[in-house]
């Protein structure tokens, strides 16, 4: 057999190379939804990496907000109300109880017990028992599930954090928005996919994770979560620098990503589509995102309901500019609160937040629900973690409560939960679950299982092997899946059996 010449090895690269931009840009295009570029869009194709897929099965929430309480709020205070613990307030913590236990801050050997200064009520059809520091979240609690058992592995909040958002303790990986816009793309043509409202500060309060929680990881970088900035411009480097005219902008967003689209056909390497998918998709927020923050077009009333001031930037105005995300089809959106981390002074702390937060949160649930929206939108609400029955007594100042991991209270509404129930129990100090408990990564699973995602196949290689979300753990909980869901489901669960 001939084996074939220097020369002719240089002419079969040579025409692999200027054929491989046309037959690769086609193959591409079909690929990732073949939309070719509209008047709207005139600079180039619309968002590849973001074209809307199908999930595993059918699914019954299509998009998620996700309203993360950084910090971790009071269990004790808000949500689990223990008499017993009331009748021991101020006695020593049984040795029983915190033997092999782990505290954030706390030194002493058998720290006191520490009761709720509130009042509880239950409330709505299905009872639930709700603290007076969240009137308005007990106007919906029949469409919540609370959960009052979920547990982490870490009593640090940077590490809590990272568990919580990105299912491991471990920088680097990718946040569960990332992985829900990965499986799923998004529906949205001029937003990203993914996005982010911090509160005002250092990324509304969070610990030092700040970014990492709605990193891109390992992913590719079109799949992070993309902030808007509650004070100044919305998106840095989003605007036009001065004396640059929307024509010009689309001319250099074309020959940038005509050169970006030539080496991707050469090269294959996923971050150059991710960064073609950046250019065309920063020339379309140039649009559409003026248009989101304006908020003119919305009702006195609803502007009421949320107790919103269009032009001060407060977790209410998040709160409605999360729904108005998910109304143009952005797949998850992450609205950011802190600080809930009351080590001292939690009796002027704890109520100050809530009021900054309770008739917002509520609002939310409301008005998705009268747009028609709830049944197809995930709601989450929790930190990650939460705190602890004894008391933190500080050398100056009042009293607080510590870091506690073993069982803290989330709830979730719509998108397929079956809601007007609590899930799970508590000790009767409020210390450990008395089941099981509720791991992050069941809770993540059961939230991809909603979405319509088997959390064991939504995988990503990298370094030799496959990532997910939930790591190697995780099970869904059967008990937080409406009955409608539960008959496509396709995996077993911790609290009821699920098959198909």
């Amino acid at each position: 057999m001939m084996m074939p010449t220097p020369d002719l090895l240089r002419a079969r690269r040579s025409f692999l190379g200027h054929c491989g931009f046309s037959l690769g840009s086609i193959a591409l295009q079909a690929l990732l939804g073949g939309r070719e570029a509209t008047a709207a869009t005139p600079a180039v194709r619309p968002v590849r990496s973001m074209a809307p897929r199908p999930p595993h099965f059918p699914a019954r929430a299509k998009n998620v907000i996700y309203l993360f309480m950084a910090g971790g709020p009071s269990q004790l205070d808000l949500f689990d109300y223990k008499p017993v613990l009331q009748k021991l307030d101020g006695q020593p913590i049984p040795e029983s109880f915190i033997k092999g236990k782990q505290f954030a801050q706390i030194t002493e050997k058998q720290p006191k017990l520490l009761g709720t200064r509130y009042r509880f009520r239950r409330h709505g059809e299905s009872g639930t028992e709700v603290s007076e520091l969240l009137p308005h979240t007990a106007t919906v609690v029949d469409d919540l599930a609370v959960i009052k058992t979920v547990k982490t592995t870490e009593f640090v909040h940077h590490l809590a954090e990272l568990v919580m958002c990105t299912g491991t303790p471990r920088f680097g990986r990718p946040g569960i928005g990332a992985w829900v816009t990965y499986g799923l793309g998004s529906e949205a043509d001029d937003l990203p996919g993914f996005v982010v409202l911090p509160g005002v500060g250092a990324l509304g309060g969070m610990a030092r994770t700040k970014e990492a929680v709605f990193a891109s990881g390992f992913l590719p970088s079109a799949y992070q979560g993309v902030p808007l900035r509650p004070v100044g411009e919305p998106i840095l480097n989003v605007t036009n620098p001065k004396g640059v005219t929307r024509p010009q902008q689309q001319r250099l967003v074309r020959l940038i990503n005509d050169l970006n689209e030539e080496r991707l056909a050469e090269t294959g390497d996923p971050e150059i589509a991710a960064r073609v998918s950046s250019y065309e998709l920063a020339f379309r927020m140039q649009a559409g995102t003026p248009e989101l923050l304006d908020l003119r077009g919305e009702s006195r009333a609803t502007l009421a309901m949320y107790g919103v001031d269009p032009d001060r930037p407060s977790f209410a105005r998040n709160c409605l500019l999360a729904r108005r995300l998910v109304e143009r089809g952005v797949r998850f959106v992450q609205v950011i609160l802190g600080d809930w981390d009351h080590h001292g002074n939690i009796h002027q702390a704890l109520p100050a937040i809530c009021r900054q937060s309770d008739q917002a949160c509520a609002a939310l649930i409301k008005d998705l629900k009268q747009r028609g929206l709830l049944d197809s939108t995930l709601v989450i609400w929790g930190g990650e973690l939460g705190r602890s029955d004894v008391a933190q007594v500080q050398k100056t100042g009042p009293i607080g409560r510590d870091h506690h991991i073993d069982a803290f209270t989330v709830w979730l509404a719509g998108g397929g939960v079956r809601a007007g129930q609590t899930v799970g129990e508590t000790d009767e100090i409020g210390f450990n679950p008395v089941d099981q408990g509720i791991h992050v990564h069941d809770l993540q699973a059961t939230i991809l299982h909603l979405l319509g995602m088997d959390h064991r196949k939504l995988t990503y290689h990298y370094q030799g092997r496959d990532f997910r979300l939930t790591d190697v753990g995780g099970e869904i909980v059967g008990a937080l899946v409406s009955p409608l869901e539960r008959r496509s489901g396709s995996q077993p669960d911790i609290l009821g059996n699920l098959s198909g």
